[in-house]
């Protein structure tokens, strides 16, 4: 079995934002040469999110109502986690709706998802840099 890791880096210059990283997770799969095996994609960072779904605008602004809905950043006081300085309580939780990670089958050297599956980076917290782990094992 072979392993391959490659890490991925990010700086949304926004505090919040999704990036479609379908493309940059198909490169390392073409670097790693595995053809049959997993593909772990996560993000290293509690406030970042890596996710699967449709890569269309209007659901990418449905994520960003919805979110800001159910953790509003504001009123920044409304968070604990915020007594310690901090102002990203908000970020935290957006991250642990999103989620930390996905798994991709890998089969015949191509990442094995549905018709509209796109891999995507939210970042809840952003204005620096951060990155995401690319994980291949098989053979």
């Amino acid at each position: 079995m072979k392993s391959h890791r490659k890490e991925l880096w990010f700086n949304i210059p926004n505090r919040r934002g999704f990036v479609n990283i379908t493309p940059q997770v198909e490169s390392t799969l073409r670097e790693s040469g595995i053809q049959e095996g997993l593909c772990l994609v996560n993000a290293m960072h509690i406030t970042a999110s890596v996710y699967i779904n449709d890569d269309e605008q209007g659901l990418l602004q449905d994520y960003e109502t919805w979110l800001e809905n159910v953790a509003p950043h504001e009123p920044v006081s409304r968070y604990k986690h915020n007594r310690t300085g901090e102002d990203n309580g908000d970020a935290h939780l957006k991250r642990q709706i999103m989620g930390r990670e996905v798994l991709v089958a890998v089969t015949e050297g191509r990442l094995d998802v549905g018709p509209w599956e796109q891999i995507f980076y939210g970042e809840f917290d952003g204005r620096r840099r951060k990155r995401v782990l690319v994980k291949i094992i098989g053979e």
